[in-house]
């Protein structure tokens, strides 16, 4: 088979970084996440943002200002510390997984959603134009949902994805653009395959699976009532989950690697409340398959329920770090690949 390490990407090892992840975020980054990123090892960080922080009153087309100088500082501290930045649009014009908020109109039905999906994209191509891609990438819109004929079929996915790409590359056309997969980013674009060599384009995985290790009593999942995970182990969809398994549902991205197609891992962790060995545990197994194959993984999320920094875990015995508190087993797993 050859070589079944993907090169067109590093591998970026990294963390998702929260400041503007919802409508009431502030966007107010802090150049100390950087700093210690950097400083542990790690070379990307992704930022998954809600594109109504820098629209004026709901209007798609009058852009705020002093919401871009945000996103200028961090790709400026990106810089500053050698961390390549991956901007995502979390929440896009027409579509967000975050149903907090209920957009006006269908990203992939409505041309009114497109149209502004693209405008929106050509705004940053135009404003980041002349830093290179080794320093930013666009994330065109996270996990793409379930597919179906009523909200989002593979075709309607394809020419969404293909109007943007041509409008971002008309503008800037050596940016790099990272496309999640569908099904929550679980599975690969095969009908975009074309686009990789010629435009740049690379997918984006993630390391959730199973959910009854990663989501264990996260509300939003329904995962109150699941029974308390173990590695491996039966979990609430009735699959017993080992490394074989993941093997099997990592292989069709490791494939698409093999066909020449950057490939890189967005996002992956486990919430709080699943035993601090079982995610240990898992998440080595995880590193263990795709490092290989040279697929970075960045972890959601840097401080937080799934992340290094302030995670509230209960099993934990954390370290102080500069006033916040350290799991320094995640920490050093992490290093480890």
């Amino acid at each position: 088979m050859g070589n079944p390490a993907q090169t067109i990407l590093p591998r970026w090892r990294g963390f998702n970084l929260l400041e503007m992840f919802t409508t009431r975020s502030d966007g107010n980054f802090q150049e100390d996440d950087f700093r210690w990123i950097a400083d542990w090892g790690f070379n990307f960080v992704r930022i998954p943002a809600c594109y109504t922080l820098w629209v004026v009153e709901e209007d798609v087309y009058q852009l705020f200002e002093p919401m871009f100088e945000k996103i200028d500082q961090v790709i400026q501290f990106g810089q500053k510390y050698g961390i390549h930045v991956c901007f995502n649009f979390h929440r896009a014009p027409g579509f967000s997984v975050n149903r907090v908020l209920k957009e006006p109109f269908n990203l992939w039905k409505d041309q009114e959603a497109l149209d502004a999906f693209c405008f929106h994209w050509e705004a940053f191509a135009k404003r980041y134009k002349g830093i290179p891609s080794t320093q930013l990438s666009f994330n065109l819109v996270n996990e793409p949902a379930e597919i179906s004929e009523k909200t989002m079929t593979r075709a309607d996915h394809e020419r969404v994805m293909r109007a943007a790409i041509t409008a971002i590359h008309y503008i800037d056309p050596d940016r790099l653009i990272i496309l999640d997969g569908l099904r929550y980013a679980r599975l690969t674009l095969p009908e975009l395959v074309d686009l990789a060599k010629s435009d740049a384009v690379a997918q984006s995985c993630r390391a959730y699976e199973p959910h009854g290790v990663s989501h264990y009593k996260a509300s939003w999942v329904r995962g109150e009532n699941w029974s308390e995970p173990t590695w491996p182990g039966k979990m609430e969809d009735g699959i017993f989950w080992d490394r074989k398994k993941l093997e099997e549902f990592y292989q069709p991205w490791i494939d698409l690697a093999r066909q020449g197609v950057g490939v890189h891992c967005g996002e992956g962790g486990a919430y709080c409340y699943t035993p601090h060995p079982v995610v240990l545990s898992w998440l080595k197994d995880i590193l263990e398959i795709l490092t290989p194959v040279n697929i970075g993984l960045a972890l959601w999320n840097f401080r937080g329920p799934f992340g290094i920094l302030d995670s509230n875990r209960q099993d934990v015995t954390y370290e102080d770090w500069h006033g916040h508190k350290l799991d320094k087993g995640l920490l050093q797993l992490l290093q480890s690949f």
